[in-house]
């Protein structure tokens, strides 16, 4: 086992038809350099049990276990419980807000995660940012901040590690830093993007997740924040007091390139403050590069500093692994409860944008507008509004009353916020004056709607959410 290897999280993500068979040997390849642990994405319930509880038997230390659960742990794993968005849950309150925490944090401990990278403390103040949108908590910095210090608090009470992201902010941005490395152009107005930061880190949030995005105003440099001293050392753990952990955002991600090879990128992450290094495309070769670089194969001047911060991130690495709890499973008429308060604050989160609802019960025709089809990675399956329907005896026909649904999701791969020309065509051929119109993204797409029928917001395009506003729709 290296220092450097014990600051590396790889990724391991679910196959549908495959499960985690394709990555076997590539997780006995990561074990044996010894990670600080791993990051989920997808997985059946069992299946994901069993292979965290593997890690954790063949690790020689204990890992660091994360997950993306801004929408439950549901939301990665199936069996457990999804939930609204952040956004949605802040139009509902500080109590949902700390209930669907405790929630998530209960279920990850299930599945064997124990860092839950949420809560998202960027401000949703730019329109045209491709990337936030219904992932924050709202544009107030103060009800932002205290809304993600409460869920924060509330995972954290129930035993697994939280996660502030992304510092500074992404807010701002009209780029995705998963494809690009956009640059915010503001002066003092980042005072109000900091803002959620300080107040969570004043409340005792775990971690910090660095973005990749440049901010002139406080590195000239136009180093990214993931590469920026200025950024990570000097403002969150001289001026903001942070003494938790610090992790890159994804390092697969384009705004992680700095114009250098994988490795030495990483390095520069590690001497800029950052501890844990997040999904990079080779781990091996990322450990085996850092640590020819802090031995000072390839510059002496420079390899006692690379050095020491690797030994002083794995010591905040293990600080963190020590505050976290250990997996505990939950028993059936615990899940069975936690899905029923799931459905409850879905069903709760649904509104009305424009005109009044009105119930649905006789044959109902679904045309649907998927503005988010076409990316990498597979998409909630879109018949779960339908099965709902059927489910309760509704009829769903050809020839009955039209209901268009619009899926209109943050996804990172689009690199825009709003709908495509295909879709608004769609939308267009579609939509006449009284049609009611479900999205399921974020409430500005109404402008996006035409005709002056009835609009619900569902808000992402989840099976609960779909779940959801079909039971909203038809008991309006």
């Amino acid at each position: 086992m290296s220092t450097a290897a014990e600051l590396i999280l790889p990724a391991i993500r679910w196959d549908a038809d495959a499960g985690f068979d394709p990555y076997r040997e590539r997780i006995e390849r990561w074990l044996a350099m010894g990670p600080g642990g791993f990051i989920f994405f997808g997985g059946e319930r069992d299946a994901v049990r069993a292979l965290t509880a593997e890690l954790r038997r063949a690790s020689t230390h204990e890992l660091l276990i994360a997950s993306d659960v801004e929408r439950g742990a549901g939301q990665q794993v199936q069996g457990l419980t999804s939930l609204p968005p952040l956004a949605a849950l802040a139009g509902m309150g500080r109590p949902a807000v700390i209930e669907a925490a405790r929630l998530t944090a209960l279920e990850c401990l299930d599945a064997g995660f124990n860092w839950a990278l949420s809560p998202v403390c960027d401000l949703d103040i730019e329109p045209d940012n491709p990337i936030v949108q219904t992932r924050s908590f709202g544009a107030d910095a103060y009800e932002v901040g205290h809304l993600a210090a409460a869920w924060s608090t509330a995972c954290q009470d129930a035993g697994v590690l939280a996660c502030a992201k992304h510092f500074p902010g992404h807010g701002r941005t009209t780029l995705d830093s998963h494809a690009t490395l956009p640059v915010v152009g503001a002066g003092r107005e980042l005072e109000r993007d900091l803002l959620p930061f300080r107040i969570a880190v004043a409340a005792g949030v775990a971690s910090v997740m660095s973005c990749h995005v440049a901010f002139p105003a406080w590195d000239s440099s136009g180093a990214a924040a993931t590469h920026s001293s200025r950024i990570l050392r000097d403002l969150l753990r001289r001026d903001l007091f942070f003494g938790g952990i610090t992790v890159t955002d994804a390092l697969i991600m384009e705004g992680a390139r700095a114009g250098e090879g994988e490795a030495a990128g990483a390095a520069m992450a590690i001497e800029a403050g950052c501890d844990l290094l997040l999904y990079p495309h080779e781990p091996v070769e990322v450990a085996e590069g850092l640590e020819k670089l802090a031995s000072g194969v390839r510059d002496r001047a420079s390899a006692g500093g690379l050095a020491a911060a690797m030994e002083h991130a794995a010591l905040r690495r293990d600080e963190a692994v020590r505050r976290a709890k250990p997996p505990r499973g939950l028993d059936a008429d615990t899940l069975a409860s936690h899905r029923e308060r799931g459905r409850a604050l879905c069903r709760e989160a649904v509104t009305v944008l424009r005109g009044e609802p009105r119930p649905m019960r006789r044959g109902i025709a679904i045309e649907i507008v998927d503005d988010d089809a076409g990316g990498p990675y597979p998409l909630p399956p879109r018949t779960a509004f339908q099965d709902e329907l059927h489910g309760v005896g509704v009829d769903v026909r050809p020839r009955g009353e039209r209901v268009v649904l619009l899926f209109a999701d943050v996804k990172s791969w689009k690199g825009r916020s709003g709908l495509s020309a295909e879709s608004r065509a769609r939308l267009a051929k579609l939509v006449d004056q009284g049609t009611p119109v479900i999205l399921f993204g974020h409430p500005r797409r109404l402008a996006d709607i035409p005709g002056n029928g009835p609009v619900f917001c569902a808000w992402s395009g989840d099976v609960a959410m779909q779940q959801a506003a079909a039971r909203f729709l038809i008991s309006a």
